[in-house]
Formats: C-alpha cells, structure tokens, sequence
C-alpha cells in the first residue's frame, strides 16, 4: 500500500464478488496478472493522505486492502479503468489480450 499521493495513477471501477457491489479504487500500476488473460493484476494502492473529511468508504477500503500487495481482477468484473494525473503513459499489457481469437467450436459430448 502507498502512502503517498502518486502524480499520476488508476482509477479502477469494477464489481465486487463478494458484495457485489460496484467499487473503486485508486492505483499507481495496472499490468498484467499471472493468473491468465482473464485477469489483471492491481497494485501500489493509493488513499488520499491528511485530509480533513474522513470519508468513510476509503476509510473501509484502506482497511482491506492494508495487507494486500496485489490484487488480481476477472476482466469479466471491471466496469472501467481511468488514468488520471498530467504524466499519464497510457496503458499497456506485455500480453495484449485486444488480439486474442477465440474460436467456435462444439461443446464436448456429455457422458453419462
């Protein structure tokens, strides 16, 4: 987790899978997980520092994610990925799933 407030950083919008809930959360690298092409992979979390109004979603969402060093998403779950800051370099995976061909094919013959 990053204590400090990055120049430029994600805003990652996606739908939580255990409440199901839509939920964002701010951080400085999105990259590739390796879980798969399915997934990407969060880290170097952001949470705004001295501030005078507590909000209390982050206040929940920091408390969560305190232990966590990378949080790897089901691209199927992310509503939105927003990169914010003046010296934004665009996003870019090592493996660009934008390619990736998906085949028809018949479904396997059932057994009984």
């Amino acid at each position: 987790m990053t204590a400090k407030k990055k120049d430029t950083y994600f805003i990652i919008t996606y739908r939580d899978p255990v409440s199901e809930k839509q939920v964002s959360i701010k951080a400085g690298t999105v990259t590739d997980s390796s879980l798969g092409l399915s997934f990407i992979a969060i880290s170097d979390f952001v949470f705004e520092q001295n501030v005078l109004v507590v909000n209390p979603q982050e206040e929940d969402m920091k408390r969560r994610f305190a232990e966590v060093k990378t949080l790897h998403l089901s691209i199927y779950t992310v509503l939105s990925i927003e990169e914010v800051g003046p010296q934004h370099a665009g996003l870019r995976f090592k493996k660009d799933k934008s390619r990736l061909l998906v085949l028809p094919g018949s479904a396997p013959a059932h057994r009984d």
